[in-house]
């Protein structure tokens, strides 16, 4: 018998669609009515938070890291239910913590419990397959949705509703959810993790647009900010203007890392001219490697939070 930890969230897993279609929150969640008609899994299930999903902060995550650390002595795996427009980020900042050796799940739904084709169950019920299967250890936080396993590290939303939203863009998916098994093809990769007590700092996102000149950036104040996101062109690149008022930031003492505005491939500076990628990173700007804009801001916020600096803060953002 494997016993599973299942925290819910909120999101529309756990919400309901009134005559007009609108989907709302609701006080029950209906998670807690399913039947659970897996052999060898028992489930303890808490309503730990009951979240829009765009109302997630760091500090949720947080908590539920502090949860997990604390009960997952008595379980052999644990289930989140989440909202999807901010799952990525809370499997990707679980992933960089110290979590126990056991399997970490995060599922969700694109459409809600009273929907026509509703997913929710079919994902939360192979969810709890994936966390008490023996080979999902020592994979990090995975992603269970549309009967694929992906790594939190690399999945990502890409539709505002299809129920196959969450694609691995480059890498793929680390394995199949399959009518009697679950097979893997692929490791996650090592990480670096980390035992936060608590965090906090503002690190903001800025997207780059042809035209571009400083508007945005005038409006930050350097003596607030604890870190930037870039999201740039292609392989790394940004408008001469844009690069010249980040030196003023850089110069600052306010790290920069930067990230490809695109959906797939990995920014890298190869471009040498004003505002190129090897202008930029010669200045000292870091390319984060195989992460989008939202996950690379949790990146470098942790990476504050625990401390590091200079060098060691260098090799991490770009490892």
């Amino acid at each position: 018998m494997k016993n599973i930890l299942v925290l819910h969230t909120g999101g529309t897993i756990s919400m309901q669609a009134d005559m007009e279609g609108k989907v709302t929150t609701n006080h029950e969640n209906p998670m807690n009515h399913v039947s659970v008609p897996l052999n060898g899994i028992h489930v303890t299930a808490l309503d730990i938070f009951n979240l829009p999903s765009p109302y997630m902060t760091p500090e949720h995550m947080l908590t539920l890291y502090q949860t997990i650390k604390e009960k997952a002595t008595q379980y052999d795996g644990v289930v989140i239910t989440h909202g999807t427009d901010t799952l990525e980020e809370t499997a990707y900042f679980l992933d960089t913590m110290e979590l126990p050796a056991i399997p970490v799940v995060l599922t969700g739904a694109m459409r809600s419990s009273n929907e026509l084709g509703s997913d929710g169950v079919y994902n939360y019920l192979n969810a709890l397959r994936v966390a008490s299967h023996d080979k999902a250890k020592d994979k990090g936080v995975l992603v269970v949705m549309n009967d694929e396993i992906h790594a939190a590290k690399y999945v990502t939303k890409t539709h505002t509703t299809n129920v196959g939203t969450f694609q691995t863009p480059t890498h793929g998916p680390l394995g199949l959810v399959m009518k009697q098994e679950i097979l893997y093809f692929k490791n996650a990769e090592p990480r670096v993790r980390f035992d936060l007590e608590q965090i906090s700092g503002l690190v903001p996102i800025i997207p780059t647009y042809a035209g571009m000149k400083t508007e945005l950036l005038d409006i930050l104040d350097s003596q607030n900010l604890d870190g930037l996101i870039i999201e740039a062109f292609g392989a790394g690149n940004l408008p001469k203007e844009v690069a010249d008022k980040l030196t003023d930031f850089l110069e600052a003492g306010i790290p920069i890392a930067l990230v490809s505005r695109c959906f797939n491939g990995i920014a890298e500076p190869v471009y040498a001219y004003d505002g190129g990628g090897v202008d930029l990173h010669q200045k000292g700007i870091f390319f984060v490697k195989e992460l989008n804009a939202p996950k690379a801001r949790l990146k470098l916020l942790i990476a504050l939070n625990v401390g590091l600096q200079g060098e060691q803060l260098k090799e991490y953002m770009e490892g």
